[in-house]
């Protein structure tokens, strides 16, 4: 077998693994490379194969530097199946779509507003053609092995971090065998199951992200309490981006946590102001096997938070409500675009507010160091 690193080396994005053998070729996992203007031209460069001649497509999960390629790769010829777990298709089915559809507004944002070297700009791949790729989808069931013609044998076992993530175990006919892990989940994680022990592989391809750092110790639930807490005694509001899919289920998870402990004050409105994440959230009550949750905790978790769709529902949030404590969730995580950012605007430069970046870590805010009566460096 001869494997290919077509992405996530020297970056954390882009996963994709060609392994060929026998005349075939698949690959394990299709993203997106994201973040800076560099990594995000590579999505432009195209592939050193012919999608084409990709026979399948093995895909870990469904976060966007995992999958959100395979709309640019059925663009460009790919016929063969995507197989997955089923709650990474319906995962799929909230995510391409979406990452669609900010392609083409970025796009238009690049034409109105003329930045972009080429006339006109175009999204790398639109809505639509996001929906047709969904067509090459199939799921398959986990602990099953299934056949890539007479070459390749896959299994899928679970992997925790959100619903449908998988390792992906591929062997070829002479046996040898390769572990895919995808991102993989904390084994004592609140929400998600811990991912399963894989007790047999020859080599093993691991995700890296955090691997040059231990975990901390700290309870969020506690650092989450002491910021609602202190923004709240303030009058002022806490505004928390965050990731769609993953994140802003564990946030909700938390604050469930905290209102049931009586821990925050019960008065306080919370709003998941995201569609994208009241579709992703809405998915834990169909795959209750893979989390932690029991049914009424479930039940009790999709409902903490108050849930706006629309845009005018989104504005209204942050309309006429001063001194009124408030914490509002909203995409996208690292800030870079989405509902979150009228939020920041409408916040941010109020010292009774805070920010809250969602990687569960403490934070202190500028009203909190005022508030001790400490004084700031200019």
């Amino acid at each position: 077998m001869k494997l290919t690193f077509l992405g996530a080396t020297e970056t954390v994005t882009g996963s994709k693994y060609l392994l060929e053998h026998g005349g075939k070729q698949i690959l394990i996992d299709c993203g997106l490379f994201q973040g800076k203007k560099e990594l995000r031209l590579r999505n432009w460069e195209g592939l050193p194969i012919n999608p084409a001649s990709i026979d399948a497509v093995l895909l870990t999960h469904a976060h966007l530097d995992h999958s959100g390629y395979i709309p640019k790769l059925v663009k460009g010829g790919f016929k063969g199946p995507v197989y997955c777990s089923k709650a990474t298709f319906d995962l799929c089915k909230i995510l391409l779509p979406d990452s669609g559809h900010i392609q083409e507004e970025d796009a238009d944002s690049a034409n109105r507003h003329s930045y972009s070297r080429h006339h006109p700009a175009l999204p790398l791949y639109t809505e639509e053609e996001a929906r047709n790729a969904l067509q090459y989808f199939k799921t398959v069931e986990f602990g099953k092995p299934y056949r890539i013609g007479d070459e390749f044998t896959f299994t899928l076992s679970h992997a925790g971090h959100i619903l449908g993530a998988s390792f992906i175990r591929v062997a070829g006919e002479d046996g040898t065998s390769i572990l895919f892990s995808g991102d993989i989940g904390r084994l004592h994680d609140p929400v998600m199951k811990p991912p399963a022990k894989i007790q047999n592989a020859d080599y093993l391809v691991v995700e890296s992200t955090y691997g040059d750092r231990l975990h901390d110790r700290d309870n969020p639930a506690d650092d989450i309490e002491k910021i609602v807490r202190r923004t709240a005694a303030r009058g002022g509001t806490v505004v928390i981006p965050a990731f769609a899919v993953g994140r802003a289920q564990a946030l909700l998870y938390y604050f469930h946590l905290l209102k049931e402990e009586k821990r925050i004050p019960d008065n306080i409105p919370i709003y998941l102001d995201s569609p994208m994440a009241i579709d992703a959230t809405g998915l834990m009550k169909k795959y209750m096997h893979e989390h932690r949750l029991s049914p009424e905790e479930c039940e009790s978790v999709c409902h903490v938070a108050r849930y706006t769709r629309t845009p005018q529902e989104s504005k209204e949030i942050s309309q006429n409500h001063d001194n009124v404590p408030r914490i509002i969730i909203s995409a996208s995580g690292m800030a870079t675009g989405g509902r979150v950012l009228h939020h920041l605007k409408r916040y941010v430069g109020d010292e009774r507010n805070t920010v809250l970046l969602a990687g569960f870590q403490a934070a202190e805010t500028r009203g909190d160091r005022l508030e001790r009566g400490e004084t700031e460096d200019r």
